[in-house]
Order: structure tokens, then sequence, then C-alpha cells
């Protein structure tokens, strides 16, 4: 958990595979403690192609099924199946936009937000922007893309900075 707050937590992130993961993975972790899906990532990361959404897209019922039987990843059914949908609603939105990248961040901007919270119990669970990426993810088919989950993936891949202001990372993403 440290290492993976000190090294990649918050920090903006612009590559469509990397994007698609941190979405795959804050909608897995419903339900379910940070820490289990970390302990995945590596499985998730074998299960799903690295992330590539063509490849993903490609799954059918039968990989699916295969996936269930994985205890390297959740095997839940519809968040297995979700990032399926996931992926193709990935191609769909790089078609429209260009990229995954264009698509997330213009919810905020094209910039980080940058907020001075200086303890966690001043972090919102979601904001207006996590809630208008949710509708819009919503509307391009994309699933477990709730206005908290939305948030968290803005929270991991940088697009806001809420590391509190006393911490280093703080300082550091700042710009």
């Amino acid at each position: 958990m440290t290492d993976y707050h000190d090294v990649e937590w918050g920090v903006p992130s612009h590559r469509d595979d990397h994007l698609f993961e941190m979405l795959t993975l804050e909608g897995a972790q419903s339900g379910l403690s940070w820490r289990t899906i970390l302990d995945k990532r590596e499985g998730y990361r074998r299960a799903f192609a690295g992330f590539d959404p063509a490849a993903v897209a490609s799954f059918d019922e039968i990989t699916i099924e295969r996936l269930l039987a994985d205890p390297a990843i959740v095997r839940n059914r519809l968040k297995v199946a979700s990032t399926v949908s996931n992926a193709r609603a990935v191609l769909d939105t790089q078609v429209e936009f260009g990229s995954l990248d264009a698509c997330l961040w213009s919810f905020v901007g094209g910039a980080p937000i940058v907020h001075r919270h200086r303890v966690p119990a001043d972090l919102p669970s979601q904001t207006e922007e996590s809630r208008s990426m949710s509708s819009g993810l919503k509307r391009r088919g994309f699933r477990f893309v709730g206005p908290t989950v939305c948030y968290s993936l803005m929270q991991a891949t940088g697009m806001v900075n809420d590391h509190e202001t006393g911490c280093f990372r703080y300082r550091q993403l700042r710009g």
C-alpha cells in the first residue's frame, strides 16, 4: 500500500491502457478492500490481456467462464462481464474522442484539480465532476462506473490531487 501511495496514486495518467486498468480495478474494488485488489493486480493484468481494450473486447462467454474460475481475480460475474463490455465501450470512446484519455480528462477540464485536504475525513466520496463522469460513461455503455468509483478513478489517475496538504506527494504533484 505504501509503494502504491508513494509511487503511483495521484500521478496524472494519460495512457488508455492504464486508465482502462484503473477503471477496471476501481470497479472491482466495489464492496472490497483496496488491499485485496492490489494483491490481485498482476492476476488482473494476466487475465485481461494487459488491459488491451481491443483484446478484452473480443472475449466471449467461454473466456468469461474461464475467468470466473481464476482465483487470481475477483470472481464476480457482473464485474468480469463489465470489464469485457467496458473494453467495448473504450473502443467506441476512442473513436468518439480519439482516446479514452481525452474523454476522461474532459471531466476535469484537461488538468488536475488540486484540493487542499488536511485530514482524510475532509475527502469527499464523490464530486460534481465524478457525478458528471459517471453519467457520461454510463451514456456510453460503461458499467460499474458510479460517482464514487469515478471519484476513486480520478484520485488514482491524478485527475484530482487528494493527497493531504502535509503529505510529501501533495507538494510533488501540485506542480
